[in-house]
């Protein structure tokens, strides 16, 4: 069963993404901020984590620099989901070394879709 971090500080964000991912076979973790996903980290590996980029404590640009240094991690996808639609704060995302900027308002069809390409 694959293993998700969805990190967001929206309750109704978390709650339709944990649905969706549970319904389709994925073994779920809920953060609400940056400090909660690090934590999880520390006793898994997960397949993929959900980044919000706003959220209290940490940041999701400073959750991704912190992931990005631990070499144990470097085969989990990360994916920002952010309502930061900007073009340079997506580019921003993605050199940092996100493997993709989903922007809000998304479709949970179209993003699942894309995290089962990634695989």
């Amino acid at each position: 069963m694959k293993k998700i971090i969805i990190a967001d500080d929206e309750h109704k964000i978390l709650m339709s993404l944990e649905y969706s991912f549970k319904k389709n076979g994925y073994d779920v973790f809920i953060a609400r901020d940056g400090t909660e996903v690090l934590e999880f980290l520390k006793t898994m590996i997960p397949d993929v984590i959900l980044l919000d980029i706003m959220m209290p404590n940490i940041d999701g640009y400073s959750t991704l620099e912190i992931i990005k240094q631990d070499e144990k991690l470097k085969d989990t996808k990360v994916i920002f989901l952010s309502a930061k639609n900007n073009p340079r704060e997506i580019e921003k995302g993605l050199e940092m070394g996100a493997d993709a900027y989903v922007t809000k308002p998304y479709s949970i069809k179209k993003l699942m879709q894309q995290i089962e390409e990634m695989f």
